[in-house]
């Protein structure tokens, strides 16, 4: 047995110096115009067996030309000559569950347009074409020094203010400055949007999403996480708003898909727009995550979650409203969980304290002493976060009120009524079409008493101070109360009240705007102030990312800067994993997988019976594949984040072979810490997404279009 502190060392040594017996990754997720000889020389020995140029090319077209990003939130891949956009069915979810109604549950029977005239535009979606990298970092340091100079301050949102606005003036298109290593680089990204979205297909949650929220970091999956968009465009082919006289997009790059599938030990890249890592984060922070924080949020969302899971058990509309905000709730809460448990297993805390003895020890010790002068504050800010700012949404209801009339200074001028303003009562009846108000009772109780519990009283607010005293302490018999009193306890009760004349202390004397109004935070802020002193910790940990940068690059070390949502690519291979002694999980699952989990009485491993007609009568058609199944899902050891949902998986020819949608409960330290060994990607088989179509949906259309036969 390998003793816990030579373990650390070891890995410590296998991330930093690169030098171990173990099979191991290769972390990094490079930045797409940064693909160096020594970069693409890694790649080669893992099987690449196409140029750099074939990946990202400044003057000539390349696969990363054929990668958009959806909205910041996912990333997406073209496929057809008429702008078919390929990606996770769960980042189209939200679309999915605003389209559908208690007659036509798209999320649960899924969503196939036959025709063109089906595909059904996509609100608010927008999807982004990266068209060139620029470096600007000698121009941002100018505009500090400038700033400087004249006693200006220069804040991140004022030097974006003026180096973008000098770029989307002189290129005329949606453009992003991008920081570096909290500001060794700044870069610029050029990007042409279009707006009419139009969704294609989404298979229904039980094939997309089998296993659903038990199997959500877990392996093996059998997901079928995909959907398909159109992207439309004026008829000259600019990007335009929605009409119904748009036509399909004509790609300039599209990519290739592979039906010949992948096994263990080929190569695979990723690229993609991750979201966000803190990689370059000390020590100190990650404690302060890991015993703090974390435990914090996973314990409150938890209770969030079963909450609003017995109310969707109880009644399928409020399981259809809820679906959506359930899943996001889920998803955060599962990571952060995970996140904690691996910095603990891994001791990434110790394994960054390790690195820290080549800095500044005066620097590191001030810094050390900030976080601990805040920790108790930072517990109580993070408990009011979830509670009073997360808790519910029925909160929504109350911050409108400040919105009712912003002319209105003197809370006994005269009456007015509220329905006149057409607007904002479409917008609260719209809250309450979206929201459950038995739901967000039981969710408001429990916050509230959260609240009660473990924050201190000097930020509670005269109000909460009172309805403590007067209910003695009963965050219960409080808000059953507020529910027989207040305006916006129920819709009707809202829409009657609203439609009368009533002075603005009629609003803002009800209790459910007196829970989250006035605002609360400047209290904590003003302590929180107080307690850092100057410099502040979120200085501070910009010197330590700068001076770790430094510090690696004497040594000679090729460095990628933290996620940003900026276009990355990582490599890998697919594998199989060990994740504790004596098990070995194999680097595919398979159809047989979905029929042997299958439960009639859990939700999340329902088969509908024409899937489950398909599956036991083995109608393979033209994917079948050898041992008379078919491969589900993959494993590869592509360094990925939030973000990369949706990306292609592309083969050592750079042709498509699946989509990147999930990791492993063992990669969950990846925003600060990237395992060697057990950091894993889990990718849909693009031969299980075409089964889907061709079977299940019967779109004989859309495999024609995408050039499969």
């Amino acid at each position: 047995m390998i003793k816990m502190k030579y373990f650390k060392t070891l890995i410590f040594a296998v991330l930093i110096f690169g030098t171990s017996v173990l099979s191991r990754a290769d972390e990094g997720m490079w930045l797409i115009q940064n693909l160096t000889r020594d970069i693409v020389s890694k790649m080669e020995v893992k099987g690449l067996l196409i140029d750099g140029k074939a990946i990202y090319d400044e003057d000539n077209l390349s696969l990363s030309d054929a990668v958009v990003s959806l909205d910041f939130g996912c990333t997406g891949s073209i496929i057809s000559n008429e702008g078919l956009v390929i990606t996770n069915h769960h980042c189209a979810y939200g679309y999915v569950h605003d389209l559908s109604t208690s007659d036509k549950n798209y999320l649960e029977d899924g969503f196939w347009a036959m025709e063109r005239s089906q595909e059904a535009p996509l609100k608010g979606a927008g999807i982004y074409f990266l068209k060139k990298i620029l470096d600007v970092t000698d121009e941002v340091n100018q505009i500090i020094s400038d700033l400087d100079k004249g006693g200006k301050p220069h804040g991140m949102r004022k030097l974006y203010s003026v180096i973008e606005g000098r770029y989307k003036k002189k290129y005329g298109c949606e453009v992003s400055c991008d920081c570096m290593w909290r500001g060794e680089k700044y870069y610029m990204s050029l990007y042409e949007v279009y707006k009419d979205i139009r969704l294609v297909a989404a298979p229904p949650v039980s094939v997309a999403a089998f296993g659903g929220d038990e199997d959500n970091w877990e392996w093996p999956q059998q997901k079928g996480d995909f959907a398909l968009y159109r992207i439309y465009t004026a008829p000259d082919g600019s990007p335009a708003e929605y009409s119904p006289d748009n036509v399909p997009l004509k790609p300039k790059k599209v990519l290739t898909i592979s039906t010949d599938g992948v096994k263990k030990g080929d190569f695979t890249m990723i690229i993609g727009y991750p979201g966000i890592t803190d990689r370059y984060q000390s020590s100190f922070k990650v404690s302060q995550s890991e015993k703090l924080i974390n435990p914090i949020t996973t314990s409150i969302r938890k209770e969030r979650m079963q909450i609003i899971e017995k109310w969707m058990n109880k009644d399928p509309l409020i399981r259809l409203k809820y679906a959506d905000k359930y899943f996001n709730l889920s998803n955060f809460q599962e990571l952060k969980e995970g996140e904690m448990q691996c910095y603990a297993k891994y001791g990434v805390a110790a394994i960054k304290a390790e690195e820290e003895k080549g800095l500044n020890a005066e620097n590191l010790k001030l810094l050390e002493e900030k976080y601990n002068a805040v920790e108790c504050l930072e517990g109580q800010m993070n408990y009011f976060r979830e509670t009073i700012v997360r808790g519910s949404d029925i909160a929504q209801l109350g911050y409108r009120i400040n919105s009712f009339d912003r002319n209105i200074k003197d809370c006994e001028s005269e009456p007015f009524v509220v329905a006149d303003n057409k607007e904002l009562m479409t917008a609260m009846i719209k809250v309450f079409e979206e929201l459950d108000v038995r739901v967000e009772k039981d969710l408001l109780e429990y916050s509230l008493q959260v609240f009660f519990d473990n924050v201190d009283k000097k930020y509670w607010g005269g109000y909460l101070d009172s309805v403590y005293v007067k209910y003695g302490g009963s965050a219960s018999a409080f808000i059953d109360d507020v529910w027989k009193n207040s305006i916006f306890s129920s819709a009707e009760r809202m829409i009657a009240f609203t439609q009368q004349p009533h002075l603005l202390c009629d609003f803002t004397s009800d209790p459910i705007y007196k829970i989250f109004n006035p605002n609360k935070t400047g209290a904590f802020n003003q302590d929180m102030n107080i307690l850092e002193g100057k410099p502040s910790i979120n200085r501070l940990e910009k010197e330590y990312t700068q001076a770790l940068y430094e510090y690696r690059a004497k040594k000679g070390m090729i460095q990628y800067p933290d996620a940003n949502s900026t276009m990355r690519l990582t490599y890998g291979t697919v594998g199989s994993m060990e994740p504790v002694d004596g098990v070995i999980y194999l680097e595919r699952s398979t159809t047989n997988g979905i029929l042997q989990k299958e439960n009639p009485n859990n939700y999340s491993f329902i088969i509908k019976p024409k899937m489950k007609k398909l599956l036991v009568n083995k109608e393979w058609g033209k994917w079948r594949q050898e041992g008379d199944y078919l491969q589900v899902d993959f494993l590869s050891d592509n360094d990925i984040t939030g973000g990369n949902s949706g990306s292609p998986v592309l083969n050592a020819k750079g042709e498509l072979v699946g989509l990147a949608f999930d990791g492993n409960k063992e990669s969950l330290a990846g925003n600060a810490y990237f395992h060697p060994t057990l950091n894993k990607c889990i990718n849909v088989d693009i031969r299980y997404v075409l089964w889907i179509l061709d079977k299940y949906a019967g779109m004989d259309h859309i495999l024609s279009e995408i050039g499969v036969k």
